[in-house]
């Protein structure tokens, strides 16, 4: 016995979003399936009537620069990422934090546009999309709308994805310049759980010795992805000095909401964790951007 009625492999967007309206019972998009298929065995989510596969959608699988930013469909799988030299000199965080979900198998079939959309507040791809500032393109029976990504989260495993019955197109990124890097680093457990004891990104501008420009990810430090908007603030216009640094940790501490894991860290281990990750990303982010953007 499955755990649907009806499997449909969508050959466009449209198509998709009318056999979502279409379906007699409960429907879910599906793409890689590496969480939504294992819960639905586990029953972890209920039965669903019917399964709409997004993969050979040809624009959710696309990877280019379009209109002067970097588009990622929603379908392109993990190790593209990590492969592609476009997504290395324009968006080194995100291939970092991709190169990090699960084994070479599971990167072979997981969907960046999937990452996102299980809404976990640690999830590497999204903690790294935030960072660079990604904005989301969502397409409905009534059109396209494009969004900052931090508005498609409600709380944890929930999106407005599964309330507007949209479809998740793909993600819009900011072209690298020079003087601009970013960076991402995650803290795990060896015994095999495989969401992130801390993960953190970063992206930064530099002009001479101060930063120009700075955002800051983290995760799980919260329901959602963290923006760290206030220890942006205090970062900004300064040198990447330890004043300063220890500074941007006091705030960071401040603003991110850790909590005690029993499967993964207490909530004094992940504070902990949160400066030396903090540290770490803004001094490769920093580095990076002293040199020419990767190729």
């Amino acid at each position: 016995m499955t755990n649907w009625n009806c499997y449909y492999l969508a050959p466009s967007i449209e198509d998709a979003l009318q056999a979502l309206a279409k379906a007699k019972g409960p429907a879910r998009l599906v793409a890689g399936g590496t969480d939504l298929l294992l819960e639905l065995q586990q029953g972890r989510q209920a039965v669903v009537d019917t399964l709409v596969d997004v993969t050979q959608i040809p624009e959710l699988n696309t990877l280019e620069v379009r209109a002067g930013r970097l588009f990622i469909g929603a379908a392109v799988p993990l190790h593209r990422l990590v492969d592609v030299s476009l997504v290395r000199q324009h968006a080194q965080a995100l291939v970092e934090a991709c190169g990090q979900v699960g084994g070479p198998q599971v990167r072979n079939v997981a969907t960046l546009g999937g990452n996102v959309a299980h809404a976990l507040p640690a999830a590497d791809g999204s903690i790294a999309l935030h960072a660079l500032d990604a904005q989301a393109e969502l397409a409905g029976i009534n059109g396209r709308r494009r969004l900052p990504l931090t508005d498609l989260y409600l709380g944890p495993g929930r999106s407005i994805l599964a309330e507007s019955g949209e479809l998740l197109v793909g993600f819009w990124l900011p072209l690298g310049q020079p003087g601009q890097a970013s960076a991402f680093r995650r803290v795990m457990r060896p015994q095999g759980v495989a969401l992130p004891v801390l993960n953190l990104a970063a992206w930064v501008q530099r002009d001479g010795d101060r930063l120009a420009g700075v955002r800051i990810a983290v995760g799980p430090a919260g329901p959602k992805p963290l923006r760290a908007l206030q220890t942006e603030q205090t970062l900004l216009g300064q040198p990447l000095d330890e004043p300063t640094l220890a500074k941007a940790n006091e705030s960071l501490l401040g603003e991110a909401r850790f909590r005690t894991s029993p499967q993964r860290a207490t909530a004094e281990y992940r504070r902990h964790l949160a400066g030396v990750l903090l540290r770490q990303v803004l001094a490769l982010a920093w580095e990076r951007a002293g040199n020419e953007i990767p190729r």
